[in-house]
């Protein structure tokens, strides 16, 4: 078993860093057992990257240890894998939860253990008593140095095809190279994926969605044989000719505009991309949306079902964005090529692929919103920034997502002009999405969910009408009104009801 002082002289890093709580766990561990610090804690330390979840084997009881550490840290509980014996501990520490996941060694040996890991540097552990002392059997250390992904068997994709995700993930997000003979148990395991527990497939899938660098992940996952398996719409888009002003078949152009929309959030994240705002385009959009800089990173980081941020559906939707053109592609009797109806049969079949991803419902209708709408800015547009009716309208269609079909629509723009969009085109479709965000984010209660004047009691005894649709059809008429600033008092509302139901 190969043992290196972890930062020893000759590495290309220092000593690795860890979170100050590893301390505590340390002490609370105590005296039970050989317990060791593995997998991608061990890894990122040394890569310098933030490190939120922390692994541990020991030579006992996961769960009892994970359970004494809970109690000795005041921290929250749950056995994660009774079969395996992993307790997982969520502690609060510094702003930030922290995971901690505790399990039985896997075999006789710490060697053991390691051997049956994914990927060599995360089979490097480091003893919970002397975190200086690296114990790397697999030479996951130089693979690290060398910034490159191996597996650590050659069954050791086939035994877990879910790892063949993992690996472009890990690949892509670290700027790492998939060693050849990795490459090649990637492809012969892929065909396990299909058995793999949809919940599994989805996790790993929306942790690439909802990470950096999605475009050229979801190449990669193209070129081994993945990406057919987990999103097979995304199959018939290749070579699918798109007419002028696009200047790519549907697939690079879904490629591209997912590539130009991780650099508009980067404009526009709170600590912006200096680097990216120095471009003339990206350098507009920051000057005119900069100011929902906060607002858009509190949308995009919270939840609608588990613990899967939203950002990944924004992703998901970009990539599903034009699914429905194979379909409906057509030519007119001017020769013109047309995808008329696409957008909606895109976002019926982004609702059913989430729920064979097993999405939630919830998560499921919201991307299918985001297909299904992802035109309707730009056709806002063309006429200049949209009224408050038109802005009330959109919302009322598109709901939340609608914030996510902006930033689409935005990165959609770019990738399909290219270097051809003019500045004046481009100034005015920013002018349109703010004027949406400004009304979303900072005039809600105005302009998009304006408390109505009248009930629906209130609707029927001034005029006369028994319960149905056509009560209904005058409130969110109302509504509307009041959204446009065209009604402001209940003695107008009145007026409003009686004259829209004269004129229906």
């Amino acid at each position: 078993m190969s043992v290196r002082q972890a930062g020893a002289p000759g590495e290309i890093w220092g000593a690795a860093e860890f979170p100050p709580l590893l301390d505590a766990v340390r002490q609370a561990v105590g005296g039970r057992g050989e317990v060791y610090l593995v997998g991608g804690a061990v890894r990122d330390a040394y890569l310098r990257r933030p490190v939120s979840d922390l692994d541990f084997v020991g030579t006992g009881d996961g769960i009892e240890l994970g359970q004494h550490v809970a109690r000795s840290l005041q921290a929250a509980f749950y056995p994660l894998d009774t079969e395996r014996r992993v307790g997982r501990v969520l502690v609060e520490s510094a702003g930030r939860r922290l995971t901690l996941d505790f399990s039985s060694l896997r075999g006789k040996r710490l060697i053991e253990d390691l051997a049956a890991r994914d990927f060599t540097v995360n089979a490097v552990a480091l003893p919970l008593a002397d975190l200086s002392t690296a114990i790397d059997p697999l030479g996951g250390l130089d693979d690290l140095r060398l910034k490159t992904l191996r597996a650590c068997t050659p069954g050791a994709l086939a035994d877990d095809p879910l790892r063949t995700l993992r690996a472009v993930r890990l690949a892509v997000q670290l700027e790492f190279r998939i060693e050849p003979a990795t490459r090649e148990l990637i492809r012969a395991a892929a065909a396990g994926l299909p058995q793999v527990a949809a919940e599994r497939v989805r996790d790993e899938f929306m942790r690439i969605m909802g990470g950096t660098r999605v475009a050229p992940a979801l190449r990669v996952m193209q070129a081994l044989g993945l990406l057919a398996l987990v999103v097979p719409e995304t199959a018939g888009l290749e070579r699918v000719a798109q007419p002028p002003p696009h200047i790519h078949d549907v697939w690079n152009h879904t490629l591209l505009l997912i590539d130009r929309l991780e650099s508009l959030l980067a404009v526009l994240a709170p600590q912006a991309d200096e680097d990216s705002s120095a471009d003339l385009v990206f350098g507009l959009a920051s000057v005119r949306l900069g100011r929902f800089r906060e607002s858009l990173k509190a949308h995009l980081t919270r939840t609608l079902s588990g613990d899967r941020p939203v950002r990944g559906l924004t992703f998901l939707g970009a990539l599903l964005h034009d699914v429905g053109k194979p379909e409906t592609r057509g030519v007119d009797s001017q020769g013109e090529v047309h995808f008329l109806g696409h957008d909606s049969l895109g976002g019926d079949w982004a609702v059913r692929r989430a729920g064979l991803l097993h999405l939630s419902n919830i998560e499921a209708d919201y991307l299918g919103g985001i297909v299904r709408h992802h035109m309707r800015p730009q056709h806002l547009a063309h006429d200049g920034p949209p009224s408050r009716r038109a802005v009330y309208r959109f919302f009322a269609a598109a709901g939340e997502c609608g914030v996510d079909v902006c930033l689409i629509s935005l990165a959609d723009m770019l990738a399909i002009y290219g270097p051809t969009l003019s500045q004046d085109s481009w100034a005015a479709m920013l002018d349109t999405i703010r004027s949406l965000l400004e009304s979303f984010f900072e005039h809600p209660a105005e302009h998009i969910h304006p408390p109505l004047l009248l009930t629906g009691d209130e609707v029927m005894q001034a005029l006369g009408l028994h319960p149905g649709p056509q009560v209904g059809f005058l409130l969110e008429a109302l509504r509307e009104a009041q959204a446009a600033g065209e009604v402001t008092a209940r003695e107008a509302a009145l007026e409003f009801v009686r004259t829209r139901r004269a004129q229906s």
